[in-house]
Parts: structure tokens; sequence; C-alpha cells
């Protein structure tokens, strides 16, 4: 073995295949785990080997949190939000973010083909992130299907998105003129019919590239706008509802059900097998998604859920802070949720991570959240909100490992540096302590937005130390890197 750069040590190493952390050293050299072995720290003179020896003080070592969703400048300049909200990443212990990008209304607020709006985001981004991040992108029209095979093979862009409430309804709850929103030809649609393409030319993009077809994705927003657009008028007519609950209401659970119905059919009726079930608010969400699953089971269907959807409802998040899309819902389907995750039926935990500062959030009427913005932070809570709330109802930590970073590399074509602690594997190292109590406040976190739906959350766990390849990007609880991270084209090797 060469000799080591790093050395971390007095940890509870958290591994794939163990429910109990490990009490190992972690070896590294170039940014990569090179060796996990007991007493590796007692076997070197720091100083005079050239090694340093970091004391991880009885933590839990996790692999570095890969965050498969989160938006990065849908209401900032994309490059501002690229430096604060991977601060708030590595604030989390998220080393690597997988965040959506799109044309249209909001990000870079233009149309056009990816092939000049892909370099742009890449510009935009390059030198400010503090972790290592890649991209989902959307196809919003018939040239930028044309487009997947150049974005996979120059780009390394292997995972796309539909949002399939977009072509009639708003998002943020009452809808205008969606074609000008979405910034897509005269003529064209973003329909049903647009979304069956997509999924055409993503399956074509699979058999192009063979070697890179397990990694090749579409993940589908499962909302149906008909339903969302009158069950909205129902509430907003009534007038009795106020608040997150008015919110649930006007976009009820039945409307994910169908929508994952939909998505599943046209999955079928295209043989695109990779298909990526986002952020399942409810339990009738879920129950559609493993309906579908068994009546395709040639279909490789995944469900992720979000760490909002886990921690906060309708009544207990704070104030119109909590908006999002799906929307945060009552008690009982967030038990229903956590239910499906300790069964197994849960393949992964995102943040949905959107900064949306407090004058763009609430506007003028801070009362109507029919008026206010959609989305919210959460980065630096994800990691924290598993270990304490999956610890307290028994989900052992190396699941928690696997629903936070491994399971989505393996998906979104990481695995072959990100997601574990494994030899060979990238240095990506979240430590946490176990036993810190503490209470969740906005002014605390390192992100650009005032508040958080969180506030006054406790939780019983916290990130003390984050890792990326190696470097120390926060010690003790602070931030303490210039940006280090780096885009990854996909599948990385």
């Amino acid at each position: 073995m060469s000799q080591l750069d790093l050395i971390i040590t007095n940890v509870g190493v958290v591994l794939d295949d163990q429910p109990r952390p490990q009490d190992l050293d972690i070896g590294i050299v170039g940014g990569r785990i090179a060796a996990l072995a007991p007493g590796l720290a007692a076997t070197v003179d720091g100083t005079a080997a050239g090694t340093r020896v970091v004391d991880g003080r009885g933590r839990l070592a996790f692999p570095g949190v890969v965050d498969a969703h989160q938006h990065w400048g849908i209401y900032r300049p994309l490059g501002e939000d690229a430096y604060s909200e991977s601060r708030a990443c590595a604030q989390g212990g998220v080393t690597t973010a997988l965040t959506y990008m799109r044309t249209g209304q909001y990000y870079l607020n233009k149309g056009g083909p990816y092939a000049d709006f892909f370099p742009e985001v890449l510009a935009a981004t390059d030198g400010r992130a503090v972790v290592d991040y890649a991209y989902h992108l959307a196809p919003m029209s018939r040239e930028h299907i044309d487009e997947i095979p150049m974005l996979v093979g120059e780009h390394g862009v292997t995972s796309f998105k539909v949002f399939m409430f977009y072509g009639s309804h708003g998002l943020h709850g009452r809808s205008q003129d969606q074609s000008a929103f979405l910034m897509t030809p005269p003529g064209e649609r973003y329909d049903y019919a647009h979304f069956e393409f997509v999924m055409r030319g993503i399956e074509a993009a699979r058999q192009r590239y063979p070697e890179r077809a397990e990694a090749i994705s579409l993940s589908l927003h499962c909302e149906t706008a008909e339903i969302m657009s009158a069950y909205t008028r129902m509430v907003e007519a009534d007038g009795g509802l106020r608040g997150l609950e008015a919110y649930h209401r006007s976009r009820p659970p039945h409307s994910e059900g169908l929508a994952v119905t939909i998505a599943a059919y046209l999955a079928h009726e295209t043989g695109l097998p990779t298909i990526n079930l986002l952020h399942l608010s409810s339990r009738k969400a879920v129950e559609a998604a493993l309906l579908m699953a068994g009546t395709f089971p040639h279909i490789d269907f995944r469900r992720e859920v979000t760490i909002g959807h886990l921690l906060a409802d309708c009544h207990s998040a704070h104030g119109l802070g909590g908006k999002v899309n799906p929307p945060l819902r009552p008690r009982d389907d967030v038990e229903a949720l956590w239910s499906y995750l300790l069964d197994g039926k849960i393949d992964w935990v995102v943040s949905d991570h959107a900064c949306c500062r407090d004058e763009l959030k609430f506007g003028a009427d801070r009362d109507d959240v029919f008026l206010a913005k959609s989305g919210f932070g959460g980065a630096e809570y994800l990691l924290a909100g598993m270990v304490s709330e999956g610890g307290r109802r028994g989900l052992p930590v190396n699941r928690i490992a696997r629903l936070t970073a491994g399971n989505p590399a393996q998906r979104y074509g990481l695995g072959a540096t990100k997601g574990s602690i494994r030899l060979g594997l990238d240095a990506d190292i979240a430590l946490v302590d176990p036993g810190h109590t503490w209470t969740v406040r906005a002014a605390d976190s390192e992100s650009a937005q005032e508040y958080t739906p969180f506030e006054g959350f406790e939780l019983t766990a916290k990130v003390t130390d984050t890792f990326l390849r190696g470097r120390q990007i926060m010690t003790d609880g602070v931030v303490t890197t210039e940006p280090a991270g780096r885009y990854l084209a996909r599948p990385t090797t």
C-alpha cells in the first residue's frame, strides 16, 4: 500500500452490507479510499510520514450523500445558487448534488436547443460549487428529443425528466400561458404524446449506447393537470381552507396515483425499462407505483421520497414556506411513507432542494398559499433527518446509507466512484454525531434562503464534518473550503 495522504480514525464506519457501524480507520490516497482497517493511525507518525490524521471523535462515518434531486438556479442566478446551496449541501453531508435543469422560464429564462443552452449551464457553475454535481435535463420540445444522443455522448447526461402537469397547469398552482412559460416552439404541445416521444427518444439512446444503457433513465414528476385544476377551483371557491392544507386539497393524492399509472403504461408501450417516480408524497401514490411494478414487471421502476415529506406534514410545517409540489400531506400519509420505506419499497431519499428566498416565496400577500412560490431548501437536513427519525424507527444505518447514497449513485451512473465507503471509490464521507440533539433554525443554514419549513424541529443527530474526495470541506460544523466541486459526466469511472 502506498503512503496514505489522510487517515480518518476513531469512527464507526457505515458499510453497505453491515447493519452496525464497524470500528475501522479510513485511509485515503489521491482522493480515493485506499484502506479500511482497524489501527491504521497507530502505524504512522503523521508528521514524519506526511500523512494527516483526523480524529473522528467517535462519530459515524457515512458515505457522502448523493442527493439525486435538487434545483440549483430555479429562483436565483445559477452561479450564485451553485455557490451558496452547495455550501448548504456540505453542511448536510451531501457531497454529490444532481440538479434538474430545463429551458423555459426560471433557470436561465431562455429556450432553444440544448446544444447552446447546456454549455451556458456548465459555464455558470464551473468553479462555483463546493461539492461535486451533475445535471438531469428535461426535453421540452421535439428538438430536445433529437438532442438526447448528443447529450449522452458529448456531455455525459444520462438522466432526463418529464413534468407531467406542466402542459396545462401552473408551476405554483394557477395556470397562465403555458406555452410562454415553457418557451416551446409554436404548434408544439407539452402533453402525453410528447412524454411518449421522450420515452422513445431515451430508449433509442439506450440502444445506441448499450455500454451506458443501465445509467440512462427517465424521471417523472407525477401529478395530473386536469384534476389539480378542477380541485384548485373548488378549494378556492369554497374558501374554508387556508395554508398548506388548502394546497394539499387542491392537488389531491389520487392526482399523483393517476399520473403514475399513465407514466407506467407509456413506459410499457415504448419499451423504456428505466423509470424513476419522483417525490412520491402519499399512500395513494406509492400504492399506484407498487401496482404498476406488479403489472409491468419488465419495467425497472425506482421510487423516490423527500426528506420534507418524511419529516413534516401540512399541519406541522412552519408556515407557507412549506409549499412544494407535490404538497406536504397530512400525518397519515407521512406515516404511510415511513411504513413503505421501512418495508424496502422506497429506493432513495432526497431533499428536492430549491432555494426560494423570502421576498420571492411569499410576495405581497403572505397568507395566500396559491400566490406563494413552490419549493424550499433542505439538503442541510437530509442525512441528519434520516439518522434522527429513521434511527428512532429502527432503520439500520446501512439502509440509511443506501437510501441516501448507494442506491441513487447506482441508478444515475455514479456507482463506480460514489455512494459507498469502499476501496477504490471517492473518499466522500460525512461524519455524523448520532447523540447530538439540536433545534433547526434557518439562521444557522449556509443556504441563502432565510426561512425553513423545519424551523423549530428537534433532530437527534448532526453532521459535523464532510469530506469531498479526501478534502475536508466542513470541519466541526464550519464550511471552510473554497469551491472544489467538479461536474460529473456519467457514467463515472
